[in-house]
């Protein structure tokens, strides 16, 4: 029993995570309808922009966070600017090829531009096993989920009680309207990036301390799209359910299974859970279906 409920401490933290990074991909759908299959290389140059400014710039911990904030911002409104608004009223398919060009990109040109930077960034904090009702949890993971859990909230809340959630909400259900009614989409869209560009810092630093860095942070992305597709792409609140059920899944058949049938199913389940809801919700958990009179 306290290996389950381990098992389950451990997916949870893994979980908080996985919401955060899938959370900055709903914002930008909700916002440009965009499916952003470069995720993982969004994480990729966040990490590695932190880790050009600890350990190149030594700018110490907070202030690389900082300059790689600014720097993914920069670059999402670059994007916008230069790609998004030419591909205005283009069919989904452009803006999906669009992305997966620019994550293609955006690994050749950090492998070439980053070399001999870290793939991860240390965090300040002790090595060592945090032993809480007879349960042992790494100080790592357990700061790395809660800081994700509080990103979680408070990107969350800013996107559901601030005015310019409210905007972007609006742009989500009819940009047309939103546009007539005096909203800037154009400078909300840029904001949805830059959003997603922050949430990549946290993320992909968080991921690097308690996991690896590197490119391998692309196959993250891949990891996260199970937790949209289960959640609804326009639901947050359940993305944040499905992110923590996708989390203590791993965990648990990587505690149970994989020692039976070998190691690696943990990472095939999620994408098998995702086939079962799409023959039975294909909208997803909480998502709204697309109902259209014909």
């Amino acid at each position: 029993m306290r290996f389950f409920v381990a098992l389950l401490v451990d997916g949870a933290l893994a979980g908080a995570i996985y919401a955060l990074i899938a959370l900055g991909f709903v914002v930008v759908y909700k916002a440009s309808r965009v499916i952003n299959f470069a995720l993982g290389e969004w994480l990729m140059l966040g990490a590695l922009l932190v880790a050009v400014g600890a350990y190149r710039l030594a700018l110490g911990l907070p202030g690389a966070l900082l300059a790689a904030c600014v720097g993914m911002i920069g670059f999402a409104v670059l994007f916008n600017r230069l790609v998004l608004r030419r591909l205005v009223g283009r069919p989904v398919v452009s803006l999906i090829m669009v992305t997966l060009g620019l994550g293609a990109l955006m690994r050749g040109g950090a492998a070439l531009l980053f070399r001999g930077i870290p793939g991860g960034v240390v965090l300040p904090l002790p090595q060592r096993v945090l032993e809480v009702g007879g349960l042992f949890v790494s100080i790592d993971k357990l700061v790395a989920g809660v800081v994700a859990a509080a990103a979680v909230v408070a990107v969350t809340a800013a996107f559901r009680w601030t005015r310019t959630g409210v905007a972007l909400r609006a742009i989500a259900d009819d940009d047309r309207a939103a546009l007539a009614a005096g909203i800037d989409v154009q400078r909300h869209l840029v904001i949805a990036w830059g959003t997603l560009g922050v949430v990549s810092v946290l993320a992909g630093t968080l991921w690097t301390s308690v996991v690896s860095g590197g490119l391998g942070l692309v196959l993250v992305g891949l990891k996260v799209f199970p937790v949209v597709v289960i959640g609804g792409l326009d639901s947050i609140p359940a993305t944040i359910l499905a992110a923590v059920l996708i989390g203590v899944l791993e965990t648990l058949v990587a505690g149970y299974v994989d020692p039976i049938i070998g190691t690696g199913f943990s990472t095939v389940a999620p994408f098998l859970l995702v086939i079962l809801v799409l023959f039975t919700r294909p909208y997803g958990l909480l998502g709204s279906p697309d109902v259209r009179r014909v």
